[in-house]
């Protein structure tokens, strides 16, 4: 949980960015329907959970800038005892208070009344504030019916010179660079994914099912991490059945000779770590799929060092486009530089931090940035794909790798299984 001291950072530093004579508006969300009848398990905003700490669906942020003065109000739903045993425990207005540090902490139902008084005369009968800042996302729920960009668009009808600007050009470059607080969750994410991966392992061998490998992975990181949840489903394919970056239920059985990729994540304080590991079910690669890990590990390396402040995401993306072509070329893998397109992904990199996949897109590295590198070959002919993911942190003049601690190097890989079966 993020220290009381650090959130107030934050929300001041999205005050820095407001123009004056405005409020900014922060939904926590709500659950989404899965069917009539029952919801999805409920995500709290991102945004929201990054400037509160509080989790619960149904809250509300209101920051207020005025004469270069700010107010803060958190909303939350009136705790009812006799709706625990329905919905479970609901924070008080006291322990609001004491996981955000805002003092200033009112009940769902006067959102509407203080926005009123904001806009149609201003509260303590100053003018109206007619520039709002909100969440344009139609994903966003504000109600089970109701989305944060129709919220806003509601307000604009009944308040018609209210102008709406989009709130992520004030928190987006917040939350792309990560503080030391940030970092340690993230560390820890990143120590649950390796609890799983080696329990995984422990039961790699032909035979068993993928979804064996999944399970054995679940019980091990969401044990370690106190059921924090995953941030997507596990990626768990062998062969040109792991040739596809969305998520596939893992159902096969595994098959001898083959190479298992597992790409695998985890939480910790809602901060996420994704990694990607392909491993060899009979516990030594064979020399073709030594050849083409040796390839993507490579190029994972060589554009990992060139991580650095200022460089764009298109430029590392090309980097390791051309590394693959180049070795591939090299090897004989492929006959022409057109056919590598045939064998990966044109994105290597993603920023991550409280989601999985973090949207930045136009900005540069900066220190304080985690991203993770994505590097694939995907040789759906010889039924063989090999995938490597590792996480890195941006410093002043360089990168740092996150992810040093999950092993990844072949011989390393290789005499695990080997100590494991008693070889």
């Amino acid at each position: 949980m993020s220290s009381l001291n650090e959130l107030e950072n934050r929300r001041n530093a999205v005050y820095a960015k407001m123009d004056d004579e405005s409020f900014a508006l922060f939904f926590s969300g709500r659950a989404k329907y899965l069917s009539s009848t029952t919801f999805y398990p409920f995500e709290v905003n991102a945004d929201f959970y990054y400037l509160t700490g509080i989790e619960q669906e149904g809250s509300s942020l209101l920051l207020i800038k005025r004469g270069g003065e700010t107010r803060t109000i958190l909303f939350i739903d009136q705790y009812d005892e006799a709706k625990r045993r329905w919905y479970g425990k609901r924070l008080t207005q006291e322990d609001a208070r004491r996981i955000s540090g805002i003092n200033n902490v009112m009940l769902s139902a006067y959102l509407s009344s203080r926005l009123d008084r904001l806009l149609r005369q201003g509260i303590d009968e100053e003018s109206p504030v007619n520039i709002g800042y909100f969440d344009l996302s139609p994903e966003l729920k504000v109600d089970r019916e109701l989305d944060s960009k129709s919220f806003a668009s509601a307000l604009q009808a009944v308040y018609p010179s209210l102008l709406v600007k989009p709130v992520k050009p004030l928190i987006a470059p917040l939350r792309k660079c990560k503080s030391d607080e940030e970092i340690a969750s993230i560390k820890k994410a990143i120590g649950h994914v390796k609890d799983g991966l080696l329990n995984a392992y422990s039961l790699l061998s032909p035979g068993v099912y993928e979804y064996d490998l999944g399970l054995a992975y679940l019980a091990s990181s969401e044990s370690t991490s106190g059921l924090a949840g995953m941030a997507e489903p596990l990626f768990i394919a062998q062969g040109s059945e792991a040739n596809c970056l969305v998520s596939q239920k893992p159902k096969e059985k595994i098959r001898k000779g083959q190479a298992v990729v597992f790409d695998v994540n985890a939480r910790d304080e809602h901060y996420c770590a994704s990694i990607a590991r392909t491993v060899p079910v009979d516990g030594k690669f064979s020399d073709r799929q030594s050849l083409i890990y040796s390839i993507v590990l490579d190029c994972l390396k060589k554009t990992g060092a060139l991580l650095r402040p200022l460089l764009s995401v298109e430029k590392v993306n090309e980097f390791a486009r051309e590394r693959l072509k180049e070795r591939c070329l090299k090897e004989q893998i492929i006959a022409s530089p057109e056919e590598i397109n045939l064998l990966t992904f044109p994105r290597v990199l993603s920023y991550v931090g409280l989601e999985l996949y973090e949207d930045y897109e136009g900005m540069t590295l900066q220190e304080g940035d985690v991203v993770a590198l994505d590097i694939g070959l995907y040789l759906d002919k010889e039924d063989i794909a090999i995938r490597l993911k590792d996480m890195y942190m941006i410093t002043g003049t360089g990168s740092r790798l996150l992810s040093e601690g999950i092993a990844i190097e072949q011989d390393d890989l290789e005499n695990h299984f080997k100590l494991k079966r008693g070889i």
